[in-house]
């Protein structure tokens, strides 16, 4: 079930990652959102409100959308892993990381900063998780972090390049465990 306030959240999201965080004042995020001002302020009460609202909501879709329903197999999980961050990337962030975006439009903003963070450190967590490489949370967020960089300039392969450099850490896991 969607609440009104996951509906504007939803929308917000969109809007900061179409237009970006400087360009956006509050008649274009209302305008977005879909709703009155009224209706908009009673769930999110000011302009960073929304901002915060907006990436939590993008959070939570990126990884259902990166780790929801995974293939058993190790390969293929491998495989379908980097496939849908590549699909993300193409359908959902045309000038990049959103939380990255958020934090450049205000660096100095310290609950934006944590943000990133914690989702760059969730993302390497889950992604060694998922691989099975216990430890290697460190070397996953990198490796993720490169690939979507890397995504704006060269596209598909950053993915490839991303697939191959998890498969090589892989193999050294197995390797190092026999």
């Amino acid at each position: 079930m969607t609440t009104t306030k996951d509906r504007i959240a939803a929308r917000l999201e969109r809007a900061f990652s179409e237009n970006g965080f400087a360009e956006l004042g509050i008649a274009d995020l209302r305008a977005a959102a879909d709703v009155s001002l009224r209706t908009l302020y009673k769930h999110f009460p000011s302009r960073d409100a929304m901002v915060v609202e907006a990436l939590e909501h993008r959070h939570r879709r990126y990884l259902a959308h990166v780790f929801d329903d995974l293939p058993e197999d190790a390969e293929a999980r491998l495989e379908a892993i980097f496939a849908r961050i590549g699909s993300w990337m193409a359908s959902n962030s045309p000038a990049g990381c959103i939380f990255q975006n958020a934090l450049a439009a205000q660096p100095h903003r310290e609950e934006l900063k944590a943000l990133l963070v914690r989702h760059k450190e969730e993302m390497g967590r889950l992604l060694s998780e998922s691989l099975g490489l216990p430890g290697r949370e460190a070397e996953m967020r990198q490796i993720h972090e490169g690939a979507i960089q890397s995504w704006i300039f060269q596209g598909e392969e950053a993915f490839a390049i991303a697939r191959s450099l998890t498969a090589s850490l892989l193999r050294s896991h197995r390797r190092a465990g026999s």
